[in-house]
């Protein structure tokens, strides 16, 4: 089974962690250590991390939200 990356304009089910992380404006890293603290799932496709976009999105969810001055 071979998974690819989603193209522009296309409703893609999963993301690798590179798309995932362009998607979520956020670099690599961020996307890695959120899957090591378990707040964002990953999946494995063979060798290759995957991530849903329901779980992308549930975990972007998640984030605090920023507080503006009042």
């Amino acid at each position: 089974m071979h998974i690819r990356d989603s193209e522009p304009g296309t409703d893609a089910l999963a993301f690798s962690v590179e798309e995932a992380a362009r998607r979520a404006s956020v670099g690599r890293t961020i996307i890695y250590a959120a899957i090591k603290l378990g707040l964002l799932k990953a999946r494995k496709v063979g060798r290759r991390t995957v991530i849903l976009e329901v779980d992308l999105r549930e975990w972007l969810d998640s984030l605090p939200t920023l507080k503006t001055a009042a």
